[in-house]
């Protein structure tokens, strides 16, 4: 038996057919960005070699209702408020205590920025954190296989021995630019409630095309 797609029954109708498509087409995309899949541009080299510069990558926006984000993760998040500007730690806005020298920021400022932010996350809620050459010390063990990163270079973001704890439910973020990335050592860990996704593909330029 032959099946036969109908025409439409006038150029009017195919007009509003081709109308109705492209917006249907439109809305699916724009709901696949805002809830599943959604592509960034890297703005900084603060996680080089991993990313450069202007490269891409998609998000996975839906993954972390499945399960909580882990160590390793490269994550899109809202940093807090100041981080962009004044690497401001959240323990001063607090009046607590100032962090002292040789320890990396245990709090952040209590409201997230506007801005976006790749990272990735070296502790999580319940870790002690303290940082060796560049390298996350995460409950007494320091992390020292770290094929990705490029080295810390001696800063003094580069050993901060004092140890801190991330509190329940927060995440620690590193670039693995050690020595050139603004991150949680200076401006704090951040909620899960800030975190965008997971960062799991590139997909520009075409010879950096992968997997991450």
């Amino acid at each position: 038996m032959n099946f036969r797609i109908p025409k439409p029954k006038s150029k009017a109708g195919g007009l509003i057919e081709l109308v109705v498509i492209v917006a249907l087409a439109l809305g699916l995309a724009l709901a696949i960005q805002a809830w599943v899949v959604k592509p960034y541009q890297i703005p900084s080299g603060s996680m080089e070699p991993t990313l450069d510069v202007g490269q891409r990558v998609l998000v996975n926006r839906f993954i972390y209702h499945l399960h909580e984000p882990k160590i390793g993760d490269i994550i899109v998040f809202h940093p807090p408020a100041g981080a962009e500007s004044s690497s401001e730690c959240g323990v001063l806005v607090h009046g607590e205590q100032p962090i002292e020298s040789g320890m990396a920021c245990p709090r952040p400022t209590p409201e997230q920025s506007g801005q976006t932010f790749i990272k990735r996350i070296v502790a999580v809620g319940g870790d002690t954190l303290s940082v060796k050459e560049g390298h996350p010390v995460v409950n007494g063990v320091e992390k020292t296989d770290e094929p990705y990163i490029n080295p810390c270079g001696g800063g003094y973001e580069c050993n901060l021995p004092k140890t801190i704890k991330i509190p329940p439910g927060y995440f620690f973020m590193m670039g693995d630019n050690r020595g050139e990335s603004d991150d949680s050592r200076y401006w704090g860990p951040v909620p899960k409630a800030w975190i965008i996704g997971e960062a799991f593909a590139t997909y520009w330029p075409p010879d950096r095309i992968g997997t991450l």
